[in-house]
């Protein structure tokens, strides 16, 4: 599976006071403006305790960095970084150099260096070991990341392995608070952190895993949405390689979102985020799933489709496009790349950055040339604003209609917005076809669907240069968005201090960072 680097935070969040000397640091957390409410980290055990505190969720099979900086003499949190650990052990000076070159470049570019790093190996144990062996094996990775931290004098005052439940640590001996046989970490929910994590409002999720998974195909629609997706590419695919057709299709897929979202804002509720999951996917037959999958390969149609981003349109639009990208089973695989995009860009414009990052990745994952993806991936990992892509949104919303590649030049030019400028190519599609791809873009061919006959019609026809088509593969790797999570809520605990913001979008667009295989994807950038 492709892994992608991943950094959180930046540089101003959390804060640690006191000496941070190896095993010994303090954490100060604030509840807001003139109000204090300090926990303090001093030893391993509650260094541990913190990390998923840190990260918003709990990390699996990851090496994570923390950074720390001197502040008006107390030590602070800075931004974070996580990397899934390469299968392996060749690649991981590789790994090890891009994560720290990654984080200290993103947090000199902020303005602030970090001065000292916390490092975590998170990793359980293989059938046969134990997670002392898992610590042994990881020691080399660690003394790695001290070298690489090392080379750039940002000294790394404690790195520990987390495996099977248990804690070490790579630069304490004392046998007093870090015996050989490991520490047991602590029951979830039940430390001082925690408790003034819940107090400030801070919502720590499972593993990346678990939220990956309400995005992925499930194996129990398989067959049925294959066909149903078979099935439609014969009748949709011509229509929308042909003008007139084009526009007939957009505005059927738009009603049938619409019935859709009405649909499943309707149902009542359920308990349980898999619950939540299994009714949604009750409520979207296999027909619907497929024509609607398919109209938003259409890029003017999704950029549409993107303006289901607030108020109480956002939840049921995410629920949907949750769905769709659940559906995209089998060989239509990249066709998840357009319903991905959309659960992030709603994530991420009602405040759940992480989600968002984790739907832009594997949108990448399932398109590496998705260039909206793209656009909102950096943005979102740049720490930037959403606003001014959500103003375009609404003012071409409020118009009547939209131009083509709306919503991706709202994510482009919104760098305009911010400081005068813009790196990033829009994700224009002409009026008329043209037949030369913009300069320094290869532009792939591909079909919408794998049905030989959908495919030569295709050809015969002509592509119109809206319509993103696709090479079907299989992908890689609360009810409503605005729930509170890590990117919503920043609790002031330990290193998760609001982040400042800038309203623009980003300076450039480009990919999302490849690491190693064998590991998860991460979805952020320093």
């Amino acid at each position: 599976m492709t892994n992608h680097s991943e950094t959180t935070g930046s540089s101003e969040n959390g804060d640690i006071s006191g000496a941070a000397e190896p095993g010994q640091t303090d954490g100060t957390a604030h509840d807001g403006p003139g109000d204090e409410h300090q926990v303090t980290l001093r030893t391993p055990a509650e260094l541990a305790d913190a990390l998923p505190y840190l990260l918003g969720y709990r990390p699996e099979d990851s090496i994570v960095l923390a950074a720390l900086r001197d502040r008006d003499g107390r030590g602070r949190f800075g931004g974070r970084a996580r990397l899934g650990i390469p299968a392996s052990a060749d690649d991981w000076a590789g790994a090890a150099g891009q994560l720290v070159h990654g984080l200290v470049i993103g947090s000199e570019r902020r303005g602030v260096r970090p001065e000292q790093m916390v490092a975590y190996l998170c990793q359980e144990p293989a059938r046969g070991e134990t997670g002392r062996d898992v610590m042994e094996r990881l020691r080399p990775l660690a003394q790695k990341l001290r070298v690489e931290c090392g080379a750039l004098d940002v000294p790394v005052v404690e790195a520990l392995c987390i495996s099977a439940g248990r804690f070490w640590s790579y630069c304490c001996d004392d046998q007093v608070c870090c015996p050989d046989e490991g520490v047991p970490m602590g029951l979830p929910g039940t430390s001082v952190l925690a408790a003034a994590a819940t107090y400030a409002g801070l919502q720590v999720r499972g593993s990346l895993s678990e939220l990956r998974a309400r995005l992925l195909p499930g194996e129990s629609a398989t067959v049925e949405q294959v066909a149903a997706l078979d099935a439609a590419a014969t009748t949709l695919v011509s229509r929308i390689l042909d003008a007139a057709g084009r526009s007939d299709v957009a505005e059927e897929t738009l009603e049938t979102a619409e019935r859709a979202m009405r649909r499943l804002a309707e149902a009542p509720p359920v308990s349980g985020t898999p619950a939540q999951d299994l009714r949604d996917d009750q409520l979207l037959g296999y027909d619907e799933a497929a024509a609607l999958i398919l109209g938003l390969q259409d890029r003017t149609t999704r950029d549409r489709a993107a303006a289901w981003m607030e108020g109480d349109e956002a939840g049921p639009a995410m629920r949907l496009w949750r769905a769709l990208a659940r559906r995209c089973a089998g060989p239509y695989g990249e066709h998840a790349a357009a319903p991905l995009t959309l659960a992030g860009w709603v994530a991420w414009s009602t405040g759940d950055e992480l989600e968002a990052r984790e739907a832009l990745a594997m949108a990448l994952g399932a398109d590496p040339d998705y260039l909206f993806a793209r656009l909102l991936h950096q943005a979102c990992n740049e720490g930037l604003d959403p606003e001014s892509i959500r103003r375009c949104l609404r003012e071409g919303r409020g118009g009547g209609g939209r131009t083509a590649g709306g919503a991706s030049d709202a994510a482009s030019n919104g760098a305009s917005d911010g400081d005068g400028q813009s790196g990033a190519p829009a994700e224009r599609e002409p009026a008329e076809p043209s037949s030369a791809p913009p300069p320094g873009r290869r532009r792939r061919s591909r079909s919408l669907a794998p049905a030989n006959g959908a495919r030569r019609r295709g050809r015969a026809q002509g592509r119109e240069p809206g319509v993103r088509s696709v090479r079907p593969r299989t992908p890689s790797g609360s009810d409503r968005p605005g729930a509170t999570g890590p990117g919503q809520t920043r609790s002031r605990v330990s290193g998760t201090r609001p982040t400042g913001r800038k309203d623009a979008c980003p300076e450039g667009a480009r990919t999302a960072e490849r690491g190693t295989e064998g590991s998860e994807s991460g979805s952020e950038r320093p």
